[in-house]
């Protein structure tokens, strides 16, 4: 069942419910919305047992986007919809969101658990180098009309996609779909703060069960920076997830979530 929910500035998040039973609340990366197949098929996944609910994320899909952006409107987003779930759940956040997801849980006690997949924090001198005002320079190319410009900056510079590649997508059906999100892509970098850098007092703030996974497949900076996340929050495990990439199916992602939800 699609629905709405208002947020606290007026926003309105457009959000599918499936299920029954406690609360899940599934939170998107860059370039993704609540449509992206992963995230509907987690959801299928877990819905004879949980009421999941999966929104797209403010200036995606079927959401508003009220000016002017910041961090704080998000986690505001989330409490809405954890408040329109019954007061509390259980979150999962992917990338980027799984960075949103715990700016979230250090603020807002109705998180009472925690799953994250791959945080893309820089931990180690193997992650890209991004410049402090990475987002920015998004945000102005944006303005000036270079949607594609932003794209392919935030797809070599911070996804590290290879420039042959990113060029190869230019020319398929795909790039109009990620220049509809450009103006996105300046919000995880700002979720993610300047550089990338691990928020190592955000972490410690963190008290709610949490799992952090990340794939044996990914690039070595990624599942670095899951352990580190891991390494910072007061009750977390890592887990590894054999032969997965960032791009993590749905049919290893969904059994490990359902473990943890279930039996914490």
């Amino acid at each position: 069942m699609t629905g709405t929910v208002t947020s606290a500035d007026g926003t309105v998040l457009t959000v599918d419910r499936s299920g029954s039973g406690p609360a899940v609340v599934l939170v998107h990366g860059a370039f993704t919305d609540r449509t992206h197949p992963i995230l509907r098929e987690v959801a299928e996944a877990l819905a004879p047992w949980f009421t999941v609910h999966n929104y797209d994320r403010r200036g995606r899909g079927g959401s508003g986007d009220t000016a002017p952006y910041a961090v704080d409107r998000e986690v505001d987003d989330l409490a809405a919809i954890i408040e329109a779930a019954g007061g509390s759940a259980m979150v999962f956040g992917g990338s980027s969101g799984a960075a949103l997801a715990l700016t979230a849980a250090a603020r807002l006690p109705a998180i009472t658990k925690l799953a994250l997949w791959e945080p893309p924090y820089h931990v180690d001198d193997s992650a890209p180098f991004l410049p402090d005002d990475f987002a920015d320079r998004l945000t102005t190319l944006v303005a000036d009309g270079r949607r594609g410009e932003a794209v392919e900056r935030f797809l070599v510079q911070a996804a590290e996609v290879p420039a042959d590649i990113v060029a190869a997508m230019r020319a398929g059906p795909v790039w109009a779909q990620a220049e509809a999100l450009a103006h996105t892509l300046a919000y995880e970098a700002a979720v993610l703060g300047a550089g990338n850098a691990l928020p190592t007092g955000l972490l410690a703030a963190v008290t709610q069960p949490t799992l952090v996974m990340a794939g044996d497949h990914s690039p070595g900076w990624l599942p670095a920076a899951a352990r580190a996340v891991a390494g910072g929050l007061p009750r977390a495990r890592y887990r590894t997830l054999p032969g997965q990439t960032h791009a993590v199916a749905s049919e290893s992602l969904a059994p490990e979530l359902l473990e943890f939800f279930v039996t914490g």
